[in-house]
């Protein structure tokens, strides 16, 4: 077999398996994990603005 024809066999499998349950864990909230990244996000920028005084 050579690797073109696995990785099309591995994501044809993959994309039928996935179907099933619909691409989404039950306890994963899309706002909450966005919220947070957003959070984080602000905080690096905060942090990196309080050292970076040079200017």
């Amino acid at each position: 077999m050579s690797f073109h024809s696995t990785a099309a066999q591995l994501a044809t499998t993959l994309a039928a398996e996935g179907g099933e349950h619909g691409g989404n864990h039950a306890s994963l909230s899309p706002y909450l994990t966005g919220g947070g990244a957003l959070f984080v996000l602000l905080l690096l920028l905060w942090v990196t603005t309080r050292f970076n005084r040079d200017r």
